[in-house]
């Protein structure tokens, strides 16, 4: 029951949802996440963080910066399914719409430059 209780957690969220299907594309850089989300660090960390204890996410440090993806091979069947369930339901979203359009562009700034920003910051 623990799981499932986590996962409803995880999906409680409005910026939480975004994130994940922020992730449907290819992993990103919290930096990258923080930028399109207009959160602080802090509050977006918080974020992530609840979805990878749901296992919903991975993350991974790379030298000073945390990456993030989507559930893998090494997270359980249900959070695949919950995972994929979602993307699917969400898919057609205007605001998930609209956040694609956003990643797009950030996608294209020099990811130095993201991450220095998110540090003055």
């Amino acid at each position: 029951m623990h799981e499932v209780l986590n996962i409803a957690k995880a999906l409680s969220d409005r910026n939480r949802l975004r994130a994940l299907m922020l992730l449907k594309k290819q992993p990103l850089c919290v930096c990258q996440i923080i930028e399109l989300l207009a959160l602080a660090p802090s509050t977006v960390s918080k974020h992530m963080s609840i979805l990878r204890q749901a296992r919903l996410v991975e993350g991974q440090k790379n030298s000073r910066w945390m990456y993030y993806r989507l559930a893998g091979a090494k997270s359980p069947d249900y959070a695949r399914a919950v995972v994929k369930q979602i993307l699917d339901v969400l898919r057609d979203d205007p605001t998930i719409k609209e956040d694609r359009k956003k990643l797009d562009k950030i996608l294209k700034v020099d990811l130095e430059k993201i991450c220095r920003k998110q540090r003055k910051n």
